[in-house]
C-alpha cells in the first residue's frame, strides 16, 4: 500500500527500501494516520483543511521537499480558486497586518520550520496574544509538528532511494 509519505518521496514500488518500509508497515500505517488526523481531522476546530493544506505546502515549500510540495499543492487547489485567498502557501507571503491569527499562525508555521530551536513559550504567547485558543494552538502545533516530521522522513527515503 502506498502512502502520502512514500509516494511523496518516490519511494519505487519494489526493491530494498521498499521492503524495508513494508517491514515497518506499523509505522508507515501510523504515520499515515497522523498524517489524517493533522491534515484532515474529524475536528478541524478554527483551522480548516484548507488553511491547514495551505501551511503544510509552505512548509513544504520551505524545506524544498518537491513530492510533498507538489502533494499539498493540489490538495490545496483540490479546495478551489479561493481556498488560499493570501497566498500562504507561498514562502514569504503574509496576510494583512489586519488578520492578527493569520499573521501569528504564519509567524509560527516559519519559525518552527525554519529554526526550530528559537522557539520558546513567548513564540505559544503570541498566538494566544491574536486570540488564537488554546484548542487551535494544540492543532497548529500538532499540524507543524507532524508536516515537519514528514518532510524529514521524505528527505531521508528520497536520498535511499536514489541510493539504490
Amino acid at each position: 500500500m502506498s502512502h502520502v509519505l512514500e509516494t511523496a518521496a518516490g519511494v519505487p514500488s519494489s526493491g530494498p527500501l521498499a521492503d524495508a518500509l513494508t517491514m515497518r508497515g506499523k509505522l508507515m500505517e501510523l504515520t499515515q494516520a497522523s498524517y489524517e488526523a493533522a491534515l484532515l481531522p474529524s475536528d478541524a476546530g478554527n483551522l480548516p483543511a484548507s488553511l491547514r493544506a495551505a501551511l503544510a505546502c509552505r512548509m513544504a515549500r520551505i524545506c524544498q521537499q518537491a513530492g510533498l510540495t507538489q502533494h499539498y499543492a493540489d490538495l490545496l487547489a483540490g479546495y478551489g480558486d479561493d481556498a488560499d485567498p493570501y497566498q500562504l502557501a507561498l514562502p514569504g507571503q503574509m496576510p494583512p497586518a489586519d488578520e492578527q491569527r493569520l499573521v501569528a499562525m504564519v509567524d509560527y508555521v516559519d519559525l518552527v520550520t525554519e529554526r526550530p530551536r528559537d522557539a520558546s513559550e513567548a513564540t505559544i504567547g503570541s498566538l494566544r496574544t491574536a486570540g488564537i485558543d488554546e484548542a487551535d494552538i494544540v492543532r497548529l502545533a500538532g499540524l507543524v509538528a507532524f508536516v515537519n516530521y514528514q518532510l524529514r522522513v521524505a528527505a531521508v527515503l528520497s536520498v535511499m532511494g536514489k541510493s539504490q
